[in-house]
């Protein structure tokens, strides 16, 4: 344990820093998600995750968005394992007939007012998947969106804007 320790401390940081061009990005979309945040749920967003049926590309830059360089947890967005105490429901990839049910459920579960983001392209319209006997095509044949997250995959700052339209837009909706 005092060697893995050590190793540690010698070793120090290192992090790669973020091109400045996307750090500028991250930082003014993560600045107005805060604000908005802040003003609607009180600190901190919390967000269900559910992958429906998509090649992975999407969570690998949902990975990104948490991890400790773009740190979405400074800007107040939480993930939960549970739908009961989701704010948002974050869904990747086409729906495929097996995860219909199980969206349907998710969707159900999470309380009201219920906000639905679609990240990628596949969620979307199917993407390159598209309607068959094995998918149903976008998130929004199965349950109402209220935001698309555009691209494949999209990058972490594409992911940050659209939890901001999605809260904006239910806040229009008001």
């Amino acid at each position: 344990m005092l060697r893995i320790l050590h190793q540690i401390f010698r070793t120090g940081i290192v992090t790669e820093k973020l091109p400045p061009a996307e750090e500028g990005k991250v930082t003014i979309k993560g600045g107005l998600l805060d604000e908005e945040v802040m003003r609607r749920f009180r600190r901190s967003i919390t967000i269900r995750f559910v992958d429906a049926g998509s090649c992975n590309a999407c969570e690998l830059e949902l990975q990104a968005v948490n991890n400790p360089v773009y740190d979405s947890e400074r800007f107040g967005i939480h993930f939960t394992a549970s739908p009961r105490f989701a704010d948002m429901l974050l869904v990747t990839g086409p729906v495929s007939r097996n995860m219909e049910v199980a969206l349907k459920r998710t969707y159900n579960a999470i309380p009201t007012p219920k906000l639905v983001v679609a990240m990628g392209d596949c969620a979307y319209n199917g993407g390159i998947f598209g309607q068959s006997y094995a998918s149903l095509g976008g998130v929004g044949n199965i349950i109402p969106v209220d935001a698309y997250i555009h691209g494949c995959p999209p990058s972490p700052a594409d992911i940050l804007n659209g939890i901001l339209v999605a809260i904006r837009r239910v806040e229009a909706k008001k």
